[in-house]
């Protein structure tokens, strides 16, 4: 098979494998050789041409998964027939049931071992995900008196940074049981928030990909 002639289908190509690869045998366990035997005939320095490493695909890979579900983020934000605290409800549930969730808890490298990872998640939780749709959300449920704070952007930040790092058992390497008493502590914090965002349903969840990312060290 000749190079593909087009730079976005080759990186595109190579994200396809690349994520089935990681899907199926997980990311420490997939070698660049393996994501070259997925590509055709394409050969390594077509890989190299656009990725320096491994881990730089990964990162495109994650960025890929992320703008999917800033999508749903949008959508939820968008949505003028729920108050602002249902919809950080429907955005916790809806984030963490996706089944590509299970995939990706799968797959998932060994994070804390990983101090860059980590801190791209927090930047990325900060300067993107909190000011782009949970701050106008939270500003939203104080305009219909459905949240009452006078620091939304704080309330904000810390809500999901709690959510996306404190939660995440990929980033403590939490056990199932460790992930379900940190769920329920976030539950009784955001409750004496006036935020009754977790039900039994997210801490069940949370708790199940605990297990699936346990199942697969």
């Amino acid at each position: 098979m000749a190079r593909n002639k087009h730079p976005e289908e080759t990186v595109n190509l190579i994200l396809d494998v690349a994520t089935r690869l990681f899907m199926e045998k997980g990311y420490e366990h997939t070698s660049i050789q393996d994501i070259i035997n997925g590509l055709g005939g394409l050969s390594k320095g077509a890989i190299y041409h656009h990725f320096k490493s491994k881990e730089d695909i990964l990162v495109a890979v994650t960025d890929r998964m992320t703008e999917e579900s800033n999508k749903l983020l949008e959508v939820i934000r968008d949505r003028t027939d729920l108050t602002g605290v249902e919809k950080l409800r429907i955005l916790f549930r809806e984030s963490i049931s996706r089944p590509v969730m299970d995939e990706i808890f799968t797959a998932a490298p060994n994070i804390s071992a990983n101090p860059w990872m980590i801190f791209s998640t927090m930047r990325d939780t900060v300067d993107v995900v909190t000011p782009n749709y949970i701050v106008p959300i939270i500003e939203e449920g104080i305009r219909d008196g459905s949240i009452r704070t006078d620091y939304p952007a704080e309330l904000a930040e810390l809500i999901i940074l709690l959510a996306n790092v404190w939660l995440n058992p990929m980033i403590f390497d939490s056990t199932p049981e460790e992930t379900y008493r940190k769920v329920m502590v976030f539950r009784q914090m955001t409750q004496g928030f006036g935020l009754d965002i977790v039900d039994d349903e997210i801490r069940d969840r949370m708790r199940d990909l605990a297990v699936i990312y346990q199942k697969n060290r």
